[in-house]
């Protein structure tokens, strides 16, 4: 085990991975990850599963969410890390992240009902209505299993992406607030990536960042699976010239995305991020 091995952004059955909590921190001992977080959408969950199930010589575990955000500017996604998961301040919002997220899910279905002529038993309806944080990835598979599409792929991207959910979202405000108000570390995931194809670079990434950390924001996930050097390099700037802490993440989902567990890209910089290194030392015992 070495700390060059950590990987804080993953996702388990809690929202769109495939993998459950105990199953994830089965993968993450066989990997011999030195730290880990679990960051599922709107939902912490996975924390109160695991917690009680770590053992001497195990990992780091630190608490993690990850909240879906909007404002004027646009799409962000923040992660939290290192809080109460029974705080009352970060519960708030994923109360709140929750019942947006509910809402948009009804009203997909609603949508490619009146759309495409999809249905579905009322039994297969409360399924699904009855799981943590059901999304997109849910519907498609459910679209496969009623022979609607051939693959939640092709679900995803020819149906649930042409339907125009108009819904409510957490300010990152909110968010930064909720998860510095239960003692956590708020941190901007993948940063340059907006919604859909969207690249965020140059003044708007600038006026981002200003903003998020006039909220309170004090990290930036500079390391991620879906980055180039030129991106890894650009974050590790911002961290310099914001004074941010750094974080590396894989963004791993199980079957439902094509990356690795730990595929986080630290392995491509010869020296450990003093950055990363300070962030894992808040949570180290």
């Amino acid at each position: 085990m070495t700390d060059r091995l950590v990987d804080l952004h993953m996702h388990t059955t809690v929202s769109d991975g495939t993998d459950s909590p105990e199953q994830i921190l089965e993968k993450v001992r066989e990997l011999g990850l030195y730290a880990f977080s679990v960051s599922d959408h709107d939902a912490v969950k996975a924390a109160n599963v695991i917690r009680p199930l770590l053992r001497d010589g195990d990992p780091l575990f630190v608490p993690g969410v990850e909240f879906s955000c909007r404002d004027e500017e646009g799409k962000y996604h923040i992660l939290g890390y290192g809080f109460d998961p029974d705080g009352a301040e970060i519960n708030k919002v994923v109360d709140l992240g929750h019942s947006l997220r509910m809402k948009k899910v009804r009203r997909r279905l609603e949508l490619i009902e009146s759309e495409f002529g999809f249905t579905f038993p009322p039994e297969e309806i409360e399924k699904l209505l009855a799981l943590d944080n059901p999304g997109k990835p849910h519907i498609g598979l459910l679209m496969v299993k009623y022979g609607y599409a051939e693959s939640k792929e092709q679900a995803i991207s020819e149906y649930l992406n042409k339907v125009r959910v108009k819904s409510g979202y957490v300010r990152p405000e909110e968010a930064i607030s909720g998860i510095l108000g239960s003692g956590g570390v708020p941190v901007l995931a993948h940063p340059f990536y907006g919604s859909g194809d969207e690249i965020i670079i140059g003044p708007d990434m600038e006026r981002r960042i200003q903003k998020l950390t006039g909220f309170g924001l004090r990290g930036i996930e500079a390391f991620y699976s879906g980055f180039t050097e030129k991106f890894r390099n650009a974050a590790l700037d911002i961290a310099d010239r914001y004074d941010l802490l750094v974080t590396a993440g894989s963004d791993y989902h199980g079957k439902n995305k094509l990356v690795r567990l730990g595929d986080t890209g630290l392995d491509a910089v010869p020296e450990y991020p003093e950055r990363l290194r300070r962030f894992i030392g808040l949570f180290a015992k």
